[in-house]
């Protein structure tokens, strides 16, 4: 039986507050913002049909207290709450708070939040489906299993937080003299980050791309794949694009991939949006392998992608299964139709390996025409803050193929101006003239092998000038 969602709380914050905002505003649900002193003006805020304040800036007494958000969906009346991506998005104890108030949870059960969670679980969901993983240890693995583990396999490996993501608490370790120490590492940053310290080791792959399969479920039984995305570029174990479909995989490989995908999906009982990421070895054989990595919960920062490609608003999706409504959707029409190319544009300094920065932005352009959409929050005059991740906005490009929709990303970004602080659109302006990512030829480890911090600055672009306002009028 489906119920008709009123009111929605978000959240969340940035350009994903704001995304959600002008879905649901599509769907007539109307919107309650949440947002911290630090973002007392944000746009999120000021889209939003009413806002809350719930706390200082830091996100720990704000975007991440499960009170302060309960508070605020009981406050505004509010009958669901989407949690984005970030945050609380994956966090179990928060979805069964949300439910256990009567208040619908825009995303799949607690319980399966806490299981795809746990990267040991996951994992073992995985190969009760008949997925392959990568060759690793369970969590915490005794002296005894570490021994075994280092024994069967070569070096370097991967040490990763069994919670969490983003590359929080993750250690590539190149000698098993630095093994100990590395280990430690890890586990106090995972501590720091995710209130967990636990952690596995895996066998480090090489050179794989990285592959994402976008999932849904009904909410009603029914779990299907919306075609996968490749996210191979990447910098400390983070995205920087995004792109559908995957450039160079066999046709028979897509579809091994997608069905893997779906079987686990099948397997923990998914509903809503969700994505399963896998690491592939090479791509352009039927046969080649590839390995389950990790189930992200929630609505991805790259979703944007997929809809392109599809023509589906999976936030709209998202709200419609939640409803108990099952998908407006006919699955056995889904087709991927033509390409798509995210760029995500942080305010980092790409010289200075990428370190995030954080101040006022004096001026930030926008893009617009066909094929050309851009989802931010970001405006002249805003903080950056040092508490938030840096994501200024997110530029997709699409076109009836990739070569062409890549010509429209580089005449974008050639013309597009960031004032203030520095960006990662100069690295983008570099990566689309390589060869290597035109011909689709870019791996895991493709960008910290072959980036060193050029700078393409815009094209046929002068120096910002404000308007003469003592001057007569010019004419037409």
């Amino acid at each position: 039986m489906s119920r008709r969602l009123q009111r929605l709380l978000i959240a969340n914050r940035g350009e994903i507050a704001v995304r959600i905002i002008r879905a649901a505003r599509a769907a007539r649900v109307e919107t309650i913002a949440v947002y911290s002193e630090a973002d007392a003006g944000a746009l999120h805020v000021r889209l939003a049909d009413r806002a809350i304040l719930i706390g200082p800036s830091p996100a720990r007494q704000s975007y991440l207290s499960i009170d302060r958000l309960l508070d605020a969906a009981i406050q505004s009346g509010a009958d669901a709450v989407h949690p984005g991506y970030g945050f609380l998005a994956e966090n179990a104890d928060f979805a069964h708070a949300v439910t256990n108030q009567g208040l619908v949870f825009v995303g799949p059960s607690a319980e399966t939040i806490r299981v795809m969670g746990d990267k040991r679980r996951a994992r073992e969901c995985a190969v009760a489906a008949g997925v392959e993983v990568v060759p690793g240890t369970g969590a915490d693995p005794s002296p005894d299993e570490l021994e075994k583990f280092v024994s069967t396999v070569q070096f370097p490996v991967l040490v990763k937080a069994v919670a969490g993501g983003s590359g929080r608490g993750m250690r590539l370790v190149e000698r098993k003299e630095d093994l100990a120490e590395r280990i430690d590492e890890a586990r106090r940053e995972a501590e720091a980050a995710f209130g967990n310290g636990s952690v596995l080791l895996e066998k480090y792959l090489e050179r794989p791309r990285h592959i994402e399969v976008q999932v849904f479920g009904d909410g009603r039984g029914q779990v299907v794949h919306l075609f996968e995305r490749d996210c191979s570029v990447q910098r400390r174990h983070q995205k920087l694009v995004e792109e559908s479909p995957a450039p160079g995989l066999h046709p028979r490989l897509r579809e091994r991939i997608c069905a893997a995908a779906v079987k686990v999906a099948q397997a923990v009982g998914y509903e809503g949006a969700g994505t399963v990421e896998l690491l592939v070895e090479g791509g352009a054989n039927p046969d080649d392998a590839f390995y389950f990595l990790e189930m992200n919960t929630r609505i991805q920062v790259e979703h944007p992608v997929t809809e392109e490609v599809t023509g589906i608003d999976l936030v709209r999706e998202q709200l419609q299964v939640a409803t108990g409504a099952g998908f407006s959707f006919d699955p056995s029409s889904l087709e991927q139709r033509g390409h798509a190319i995210e760029l995500r544009i942080y305010a980092e300094d790409c010289r200075k390996s990428f370190a995030p920065q954080s101040g006022r932005l004096q001026y930030i352009s926008r893009s617009g025409g066909p094929g050309v959409r851009e989802d931010g929050w970001a405006e002249a005059g805003t903080t950056i803050s040092p508490y938030y991740d840096s994501l200024l906005t997110k530029l997709i490009f699409s076109g009836p193929d990739r070569q062409a929709t890549i010509e429209r990303a580089i005449a974008t970004v050639d013309t597009f101006v960031v004032d203030g602080l520095p960006t990662t659109l100069d690295f983008h302006r570099w990566l689309l003239r390589t060869e290597a990512f035109r011909s689709g030829a870019v791996d895991v480890k493709w960008v910290e092998r072959e980036y060193r911090g050029e700078v393409v600055p815009p094209q046929s672009v002068g120096p910002l000038r404000l308007p003469d306002t003592d001057g007569d009028a010019a004419e037409d």
